[in-house]
């Protein structure tokens, strides 16, 4: 705890001394700052990964036991789960931006009464989902999609319901700890976790033959061992003793202010992940749909592994610009950004094109069919361009959530994916007969335009008056922790 403080303000210190030359000053700051975000980043990066190749593991099992499952299960993470997703991750960044701040401020006592507040939160929230997932079946096929594939789909999510209520848990619990730089364990966690989610479903699925339904539950009840494992680190750490200390009724009180900002987090993401599901729900209409949902799915689940390792960027960049901007640090807090998002970069770049490289390859991992393998190389240059967005995107979004942009950013989802990506996709690939590249490539605007008003508007961006928003926000929390009855 005290070393991360040390680099934070030694980093401020450097940045700030104009005595130093510019380069030696860009030098030390660099090697200091990249050690703060390995130190983050590395671990969220691992962890995130992880927990999407549970999901990805769980779609492979799935589509070798057939083209209809692997749609079904397709169809199911991303026409369902990802909505649900959306919803609680969003919500549980609140966590990330108060406690990230309050942690940077010092005022530790606050982070235990945001984990539990949010907890409390989401698991409520939980509760109407599931009503979507047991009327999953008629929702997909009001959608447009075929009644064969909404029935398969639907016995998948049933066995996801039990997923719901572990989102809810793990998502305030994961950004608790990524407030304070605690990281390492949760990617311990997720190993093991992986390893045995991996025996288990092959388990499950091929020997015991339950299927679609066995697959998903087996998804579940890794999801719960997670949240088990991590609830048990935070009450027994040492590292977390001044931040957690034991349950209380706080957890209920401000429930209303704190959904609000709840509230804005989760449609700034969920305007995100719901754009990308609208890709897979639209490749259901078409005339082969079995083919689009296949060949689509497979190259949304290789972004998604990848779009992994910017959601870990993301975590970091979040981190450090809400920890900086809690202690009073405005240069810190832009050189991190500046860091963080050419390192992600960087590295997307290079993915795109191990993409393209492999490109005739790649789709044989979910299912041995030549003619979706075919299709999914046509689409792998239009998944290259995806990925580099992503490496720029999500990290964006991680500072706006440090800074708490969460409603400006939902307003801009808004004009970027819905008026424009959304209705450009549609009509070239309905109207203009361009099928699913018709509408991965006005989706693509829509994320170009966005990313491009989000580096405008970081770029235009007064640290020093965030320092003091962030001051203002902490204060009036701390106020409310102080009058719980007047909250």
């Amino acid at each position: 705890m005290e070393s991360l403080k040390e680099g934070s303000n030694q980093l401020e210190s450097i940045l700030s001394d104009t005595q130093l030359p510019r380069f030696k000053r860009l030098w030390l700051a660099s090697l200091i700052e990249l050690k703060l975000l390995f130190y983050i980043a590395a671990p969220s990066v691992l962890v995130y990964m992880i927990n999407y190749l549970m999901s990805m593991s769980t779609q492979i099992f799935s589509g070798h036991l057939g083209n209809l499952e692997l749609a079904a299960s397709s169809l199911g993470n991303a026409g369902i789960q990802v909505f649900t997703y959306g919803v609680l991750l969003g919500m549980g960044s609140a966590v990330e931006t108060l406690c990230g701040q309050a942690y940077g401020a010092s005022k530790y006592d606050m982070l235990g009464i945001y984990l539990q507040r949010s907890t409390v939160l989401l698991m409520l929230t939980g509760v109407p989902l599931t009503v979507i997932y047991i009327f999953s079946k008629p929702i997909l096929i009001l959608l447009g999609q075929s009644s064969r594939i909404a029935s398969a789909a639907a016995t998948f999510v049933y066995g996801l319901i039990p997923q719901i209520f572990a989102y809810a848990a793990n998502f305030p619990m994961q950004k608790f700890l990524q407030s304070q730089s605690i990281v390492a364990p949760s990617a311990y966690i997720s190993m093991v976790t992986l390893l045995v989610h991996l025996l288990i479903s092959w388990v499950v699925v091929y020997k015991i033959g339950l299927g679609l339904l066995g697959a998903s539950l087996v998804l579940s009840l890794s999801w719960w061992i997670i949240v088990v494992a991590q609830f048990i680190y935070i009450a027994k750490s040492e590292r977390c003793k001044h931040t957690w200390t034991g349950f209380s009724l706080q957890a209920f009180s401000g429930l209303p202010d704190f959904f609000k900002l709840s509230a804005s987090s989760a449609v700034m993401l969920c305007l995100e992940t719901w754009y990308f599901q609208i890709l897979v729900l639209l490749a259901g209409l078409f005339h082969n749909p079995q083919l689009a949902l296949d060949s689509l799915s497979i190259c949304m689940t290789i972004s998604g592994w990848v779009f992994m390792i910017s959601v870990g960027f993301n975590a970091a960049a979040s981190v450090r610009v809400s920890n900086e901007l809690g202690a009073g640090n405005p240069n810190s807090a832009a050189f991190s950004v500046i860091m963080v998002t050419s390192i992600s970069f960087i590295i997307a770049v290079m993915l795109a094109v191990v993409v393209l490289v492999l490109r005739h390859f790649i789709s044989y991992a979910f299912t041995t069919g030549e003619i979706v393998a075919n299709a999914v190389s046509e689409l792998c240059p239009l998944l290259a361009v995806h990925i580099i967005l992503n490496g720029i995107q999500p990290v964006l979004s991680g500072v706006a959530v440090g800074c708490g942009w969460q409603k400006f950013v939902a307003y801009v989802n808004v004009g970027c994916y819905y008026v424009v990506g959304i209705p450009l996709g549609t009509l070239l690939g309905f109207k203009f007969n361009f099928g699913a590249k018709g509408i991965w490539c006005g989706m693509i605007g829509g994320t170009t335009m966005q990313t491009i008003i989000l580096l405008w508007m970081t770029y235009q961006t007064d640290w020093k008056i965030e320092v003091e928003k962030a001051k203002k926000r902490l204060a009036k929390w701390k106020l409310m922790e102080a009058t719980p009855e007047k909250a």
